[in-house]
């Protein structure tokens, strides 16, 4: 029946797009990581989350992308 769920259409539907948005999430939170480091050193304590938390966003985004890539090679 066309209305059951396919999972081979399923994976290859989420394994296309979760690599290179995960990979350009990446880096857009890196690069506004390296651009709020200034303001945040030059203010008040406070602003330090800013950067730190961009970097987290950054890394965790890259850690996405390294398993949808392992998820793929397993394929």
């Amino acid at each position: 029946m066309p209305n059951e769920p396919n999972d081979e259409r399923w994976s290859s539907i989420t394994g296309g797009f979760v690599v290179p948005i995960a990979g350009l999430l990446a880096l857009l939170f890196a690069v506004m990581a390296g651009m709020s480091v200034q303001p945040a050193l030059s203010g008040s304590p406070s602003d330090l989350a800013t950067p730190i938390i961009f970097a987290g966003v950054a890394l965790l985004c890259f850690r996405v992308r390294q398993r949808g890539l392992a998820a793929r090679a397993d394929d």
